[in-house]
């Protein structure tokens, strides 16, 4: 799981490898660090990698900030180069079965696949690389969107938002709390010929009076523990909730948490590298 735009061009930069970092702790920890001059951050399953610009960060509160989430860290210093060509040079094509392609517009066509999404390859949460991306776009492939309206709840860089207009949504709303994820979410609504569809910043759904038919919500365990009734509220009756974003062992807690909200499981939940994608409906 990769975010945030840390890639600016011919600067020496900081980075810390914290080792043993649960799906839990990471989103405390990157918030900390954020406070303190990190700028972006790349998500294994167990391991949380910050970077800042050079000289940027005071090394008594990183260390401060390690020992209150009781975790221990490497430093390494990056030499200056161009971070956004690095990542680019870097970034495959996902093909998702038979269904979907996301690629960047220097790859050549995928074939035998029914969708293509083209987006700039940044530093963003939700290119498809990550299992809960993937996951969440095969859920969409078994679902019926044609004119159906749509919240694309935390959209990352709008690849599930681009993906139910393709599928023929009428209308999607796509949110998100981060102003970098909206920049980029933009500029790949425009990148696949949705300029129409304007991503929103919004940090939760208690001003949106409107009821949807399907909500994507690929976030963490503990935004949607959190929001769950606010997801159940803006869900018309029958209407249908994939979610991920959510470890393994995340699934009873979300479960139960979803039942008290009025939202029912719907088959099985799918399961990769450890995430866990579950369907629910109201």
């Amino acid at each position: 799981m990769l975010a945030a735009d840390l890639f600016f061009f011919m600067k020496s930069h900081l980075k810390v490898h914290f080792k043993q970092a649960d799906a839990n702790s990471r989103e405390v920890l990157m918030a900390l660090l954020s406070g303190i001059g990190f700028e972006g951050f790349e998500e294994t399953h167990q391991h949380l990698i910050a970077y800042a610009e050079e000289g940027i960060v005071d090394l008594e509160q990183l260390q401060a900030i390690a020992d209150m989430q009781q975790l221990s860290f490497e430093t390494t210093l990056l030499p200056a180069q161009n971070w956004n060509e690095s990542w680019e040079k870097n970034f495959h094509p996902v093909v998702v079965d038979q269904f979907c392609a996301i690629r960047a517009d220097f790859h050549e066509a995928v074939p035998d696949v029914q969708h293509e999404i083209i987006i700039t390859p940044k530093m963003s949460f939700g290119t498809g690389h990550h299992a809960t991306t993937f996951m969440m776009l095969q859920g969409m492939a078994q679902t019926e969107f044609n004119g159906k309206t749509v919240l694309d709840f935390g959209t990352g860089t709008g690849v599930l938002a681009i993906m139910a207009l393709k599928l023929g949504a009428e209308f999607v709303r796509a949110i998100d709390n981060d102003d970098w994820s909206i920049e980029n979410a933009r500029e790949n609504f425009e990148r696949n010929h949705f300029p129409e569809l304007l991503p929103e910043k919004a940090e939760n759904l208690e001003d949106d009076q409107r009821q949807y038919d399907i909500i994507l919500a690929n976030i963490n365990k503990n935004v949607l523990l959190h929001h769950m009734e606010s997801i159940s509220n803006r869900l018309k009756p029958g209407g249908l909730v994939w979610m991920s974003g959510l470890l393994q062992g995340d699934v009873d807690a979300i479960l139960r948490t979803a039942e008290a909200a009025r939202l029912s499981i719907i088959g099985s939940p799918f399961y990769l590298n450890g995430w866990s994608c579950i369907q629910l409906k109201k």
